[in-house]
């Protein structure tokens, strides 16, 4: 599969005639979401208000330790700003530090005059357009605050831009380059659905330059952002307090899921606190087998030893992808 969620895709491939309902492992959805808030009856029967849109930016802004007044656009997706940020520097040479999220390198082949994907961080300084997803999908890796500023510090004297791809930032605050926002050479995009749980509610942010900010609220148009999403996500993002716990809770259902596959002989690569990345030598086969118990993982044609899973959440779904591991593999022996 291309990306991850795609469960009625996935019920065509393996069937779906089962008893329990798929288990999707196969995104970094947080499983448990964000409680809804009561949303007036305005914001589904009326356009998108502006103050309303203010007050969103506002709260995001300062939930990303984004500086007062940086320039910052909502969209309906962080997708849809990967796929328009193409438009803001077209005919560029573009590197993607990777491997990572594949739409990158996708959307930016449409316009770009060159497109590559490389491995080491100084391999960047030269191109139009850098790109890093920081914490990195699928591995996890990490690029510090410092050295993601030096890069922008270079790209800025080449009137080049460096991407950051924070969506899954929201578990580490410490290492997002956020606060830095607005400085030459810097886009910074936020994803809201991962962290929330709430990924059909389609919000997204971008934080940068005022110049690459107003360029892609004009390619978006008005009333971009719908109202009841405008209403969520302002109440998500002040909730300073749930934050704090879900990042606890993630970190410890992190731990359990790991320590359910070491027992079944799966070596961990990394990840976040929202997805882990294991090596496995019959991950392929594995994925199939789980799929066809109604359970969705990850694999990647590139790395065949690759497996990914997201969080199972609760003790039902921990318990249930423990008793179909144990259906496919017995038990590793202690290492």
């Amino acid at each position: 599969m291309k990306h991850g969620g795609d469960i009625s895709l996935a019920a065509s491939e393996f069937g779906d005639g089962r008893d329990e309902a798929w288990l999707d492992l196969s995104t970094g959805i947080a499983p448990d979401p964000y409680p809804l808030p009561n949303i007036s009856s305005d914001a589904w029967q009326q356009l998108p208000q502006r103050g309303e849109l203010d007050r969103l930016l506002v709260a995001a802004r300062c939930a990303y330790g984004g500086p007062s007044g940086c320039p910052m656009v909502a969209a309906p997706g962080t997708q849809l700003l990967i796929q328009l940020l193409p438009l803001l520097r077209p005919n560029a040479a573009v590197r993607v530090l990777g491997p990572t999220y594949s739409e990158h390198a996708i959307c930016w082949e449409r316009t770009a005059k060159q497109v590559s994907t490389v491995a080491r961080l100084d391999a960047l300084e030269t191109a139009d357009v850098a790109i890093i997803t920081n914490p990195n999908n699928p591995d996890g890796r990490i690029v510090p605050p410092g050295s993601l500023q030096s890069l922008t510090e270079q790209m800025a004297r080449r009137d080049g831009l460096l991407i950051v791809d924070e969506a899954f930032a929201d578990l580490m605050p410490a290492m997002s380059i956020a606060p830095r926002a607005g400085m030459p050479g810097l886009l910074v995009l936020r994803s809201f659905g991962k962290f929330y749980g709430l990924a059909g509610v389609r919000l997204g942010f971008a934080l940068g330059m005022e110049k690459d900010i107003v360029a892609l609220d004009a390619l978006m148009g008005p009333w971009a952002v719908p109202g009841p999403a405008l209403s969520i996500g302002m109440c998500a993002l002040a909730d300073e307090a749930w934050a704090k716990a879900a990042r606890q809770r993630y970190r410890a259902q992190a731990q359990q899921l790991d320590a359910l596959l070491f027992n079944f002989g799966f070596d961990l690569i990394g990840g976040t606190d929202l997805f882990r990345l294991f090596s496995h030598d019959h991950a392929q086969e594995i994925h199939r087998k789980l799929a066809a118990d109604g359970i969705l993982t990850r694999i990647f044609e590139a790395e065949p030893t690759w497996i990914r899973l997201g969080l199972p959440g609760d003790e039902h779904h921990l318990l249930r992808l423990a008793n179909s591991l144990k259906a496919i593999l017995a038990p590793a022996a202690a290492k």
